[in-house]
């Protein structure tokens, strides 16, 4: 069973909420799915054009023949968190559950690009998804696109992924072939991969200049963020010791601590992190708590190695992009049966 939450059927677009993040790898089935149009066709082949000495096309089954690795990867969308702003910005409404953490299988982009070789003239790289639409704001039709420059395609972590998990890419994932972009938002990591094309001057597609900016400029790495997902918002706890858990991530900087409030943001404690299963993967995060009886507001933050510590306020964009302010959680807690006898009551 599809244990998502589904904002839109068509095109899918899904998250999972936070309390059904069970481990530090998220099943396919409960990745959040992010489509800005339906699901294509797959492609038959990726086509490596422009300004390259070396073009060439490349079919899935030539691309599974090729040496390869697999990654964990978070990916999550630049919306995430958007439902919470106040005033409302535009876009999908998501809650928290936009993020997931995958084992992506693929070949290093770098490898790619550099059979193609691209000219000295060739400054990004543009790729194109076979999904295609007309998107809010335009009245013609246009692919998804985005791009990377050149040195980053050849230098970074990106793959080419054909399997998520061990298994083959299901259709809402992208199959047959997507790139996954570790360290940027989702957007970056288009689905339906149909074509590489090298060029001279910086994209101006929409979804690069239009959309997925903040005054104007490109969304950047992923900003610090930690999130609760033990125990649950408005859940009822029995007093005692008590499990917070959660999850920490960011690309910017590497996460190095999660701080964790018991009483609205008041006083503060570290909570445990376990090893990340790679740089680009989240953290768990694990705090026991002496739980009292009442109601209590638990707020986690991320904490960099530089020091930056994720904000408690949000940020307002027009958009509605990349609002990382930490997120309440309220609990109520009330007495253990056992505690009470004898308490004269």
């Amino acid at each position: 069973m599809d244990e998502r939450v589904v904002l839109t059927r068509e095109p899918l677009n899904a998250e999972t909420p936070l309390d059904r993040q069970v481990g530090p790898i998220t099943p396919v089935g409960r990745h959040y799915v992010r489509s800005h149009f339906s699901a294509p066709p797959p492609p038959t082949h990726i086509a490596f054009s422009g300004l390259l000495a070396a073009p060439f096309r490349i079919t899935p089954d030539e691309l599974r023949a090729l040496p390869a690795r697999t990654l964990a990867v978070t990916l999550e969308c630049a919306g995430n968190g958007r439902s919470f702003l106040d005033p409302p910005a535009p876009g999908e409404q998501w809650r928290l559950g936009a993020v997931g953490t995958a084992e992506w299988t693929g070949v290093p982009l770098a490898t790619l690009v550099a059979r193609a070789a691209p000219l000295p003239a060739a400054r990004e790289l543009v790729f194109r998804g076979a999904d295609a639409g007309v998107p809010n704001g335009l009245v013609r039709e246009i692919a998804y696109e985005r791009s990377l420059p050149v040195p980053d395609a050849l230098g970074g972590e990106a793959l080419l992924a054909y399997a998520m998990n061990g298994e083959p890419l299901v259709a809402e994932h992208g199959a047959p072939v997507r790139l996954v972009v570790p360290g940027s938002y989702g957007m970056a990591s288009v689905k339906w991969l149909a074509e590489v094309t090298a060029v001279a001057d910086p994209f101006p597609g929409f979804f690069q200049r239009d959309r997925y900016v903040i005054d104007g400029a490109p969304l950047g790495a992923i900003e610090p963020r930690a999130v609760i997902v033990e125990p649950a918002d408005n859940a009822e706890l029995r007093a005692g010791p008590t499990r917070v858990r959660g999850y920490a991530w960011c690309a910017r900087d590497p996460i190095a601590g999660v701080e964790l409030s018991t009483d609205r943001g008041t006083t503060w404690a570290a909570a445990r992190l376990a090893e990340p299963l790679s740089p680009f993967a989240w953290r768990e995060w694990t705090h026991e708590w002496d739980a009292r009886p009442g109601r209590r507001i638990l707020i986690a933050r991320a904490v960099t190695h530089r020091g930056e510590r994720q904000p408690l306020e949000q940020v307002v964009n027009p958009l509605g992009y990349s609002n990382t302010a930490a997120q309440p959680v309220r609990v109520s807690v009330v007495w253990r049966h056992d505690n009470r006898s004898g308490a004269g009551d």
